[in-house]
Formats: C-alpha cells, sequence, structure tokens
C-alpha cells in the first residue's frame, strides 16, 4: 500500500490519517461473546479455527503544526509463541514513515487504554534488548485508573497487560497520567467511556465545528453498532450497553465521525439510524 491508499481526510483545519499495525487475529467468540455464530457469521466469516481477521487503527493527526498519534498498535515485544498466535504484523514505523514521518516528529501519542493491542509500539527494544521510548519526543496520554488496574495483574486480564509498554515511561515522566475527562491540546480531549475497561478513555477532535471520536473498544468495529453485540473481553458489559447508548445520543445528531480502532475494512464512518431505530455505519 503506497502512502497515497492511506485513507486520509481533513477535519476543520486538522488532517486524518490512517495508519495501520497490520492485522492480527483474535478468537471470534471472544470479539462476539454471548451472540450466536449464526447472527455475527452473516457479517464476518472465522477461519477453521474460529479466528477473525481485525484492524489495529492508529490515528495520525497534523493539528496546530504539531503530530499526534492515537493508539500504537501491537509493537514488536510480543513472546514469540503470542506473535505466532496472533500473527501480528509489528509495520506501524513502517506506515508512519511511508506517509514522510519519522518516529522523532511525533509530539503527543495517546492511548485509549493500555491493552498490548493498543499500546505496544509506545516502547520497543533496542539492539542492547533494552526497552526504550519509540517517540522520544512525545508526551504520551493515558488514564490513571487505567494503569493502576493494569499493574494489579488480575487473572481475569492479565494477559493483556504488558508493563514494558508504559511503566518504563511513567518512570521516565515521558508519560501523563490523567485524572478523568479533559483536554490534551487544543482542538483534542479525552472522555472515559467505561465497559470493556472502566478507564477506557475516548480521543475527541474538534476543530471548526468537526467532530471525530476515536472510541476505541467501546465500539471496535462495524460488526458491534448494535448495543447488546458485546465482546467477551469487557469487563462490564452492561456499562458498555449503557455507554454505547450514551455515545449515540451525541455523536449521531451531531454528526461526528466514528473512528474504529478494529475494522480494517472500515476504519471511520458516520453514524445513523435507519427507519426501525437501528443504528448503521455510512462510510465516510
Amino acid at each position: 500500500m503506497s502512502a497515497a491508499d492511506r485513507p486520509s481526510r481533513k477535519l476543520g483545519d486538522f488532517e486524518l490519517t490512517i495508519i495501520s499495525d497490520g492485522t492480527y487475529y483474535l478468537d471470534a467468540g471472544g470479539m462476539f461473546g454471548v451472540i450466536p455464530k449464526p447472527l455475527w457469521e452473516k457479517k464476518v466469516q472465522a477461519d477453521s479455527f474460529n479466528r477473525i481477521s481485525c484492524g489495529t487503527n492508529a490515528v495520525l493527526v497534523r493539528a496546530l503544526s504539531r503530530l499526534v498519534l492515537i493508539e500504537t498498535g501491537i509493537g514488536n515485544k510480543l513472546p514469540n509463541k503470542l506473535a505466532k498466535i496472533y500473527d501480528a504484523k509489528a509495520q506501524l514505523l513502517r506506515e508512519l514513515e511511508a506517509v514522510g514521518v519519522r518516529r522523532q516528529e511525533i509530539e503527543v501519542v495517546i492511548n485509549s487504554h493500555l491493552h498490548f493491542d493498543h499500546c505496544g509500539w509506545n516502547t520497543f527494544r533496542n539492539e542492547h534488548v533494552e526497552v526504550e521510548s519509540t517517540f522520544p519526543n512525545a508526551t504520551y496520554y493515558t488514564q490513571r485508573g487505567e494503569w493502576e488496574h493494569g499493574t494489579k495483574q488480575l487473572e481475569r486480564d492479565r494477559v493483556s497487560y504488558i508493563s514494558d509498554n508504559y511503566d518504563p515511561l511513567i518512570r521516565s515522566g515521558q508519560m501523563r497520567l490523567l485524572d478523568g475527562d479533559g483536554e490534551v491540546m487544543p482542538g483534542i480531549s479525552v472522555v472515559i467511556y467505561p465497559g470493556h475497561t472502566r478507564n477506557m478513555q475516548a480521543i475527541i477532535l474538534d476543530s471548526n465545528g468537526e467532530k471525530a471520536c476515536y472510541i476505541s473498544d467501546l465500539i471496535p468495529t462495524t460488526w458491534h453498532l448494535d448495543v447488546t453485540w458485546v465482546m467477551a473481553y469487557d469487563l462490564f458489559p452492561l456499562e458498555t450497553i449503557q455507554n454505547r447508548k450514551r455515545y449515540y445520543q451525541q455523536a449521531i445528531p451531531e454528526k461526528w465521525l466514528t473512528i474504529f480502532t478494529h475494522d480494517h475494512q472500515t476504519p471511520w464512518a458516520y453514524l445513523e439510524r435507519d427507519e426501525q431505530g437501528k443504528v448503521f455505519a455510512k462510510p465516510a
């Protein structure tokens, strides 16, 4: 894929470009929870191992003469066994280079939460097998409550939290821990939408009256637009349903561009309701 093929668009005075760390495989049962297979397979086909191919969409934002990166994919630090299971591609830095951006130029990095497939390229292992910051001139942002949860290494989800993705940045002072909703910089703010995790944050982009939202795993793909199609990975499924409704109440009438974290085919779309009131995606 050439740089020209990467989805890109204006949002007011901002320029947004979708880049990817590549597709990877997730268990379809995990992605669709209690939804019966005869229903979800109308939307996507699983392979012989009941896996589906998912995206790792990140967003490069050119805003106010600054370069902002939302999410950093899986990275290249997974143990070999896990990298093989997920078929991780580790291509995010190559994608940045393809659109003319060096990693040293990124000034702001925002992680919606700290699961390994959202913050893996926060850091990398150098030739001395030491972990160092991938974006040395950036300030990183995530929620304090998200980090605190990850440090507990609970049986339910400890496999999702890899401390080398964030602890070195916290020790160095490069990562700032946020306490709730707030502005990261003019036109870019974060809002907590619990459900997938307690402190997962959406990233809101606002320029000249136009808005976009990286909603992350609250609505991971266009396959999950029905409020009850909740992932088995969600720690608080009833809150996922409640907060999807909350999101739709604002995003649909205000015509927000919704950015999907794991939808490789449809990374962004506008949301509308049909005559029966069901939400559907209208590709941007």
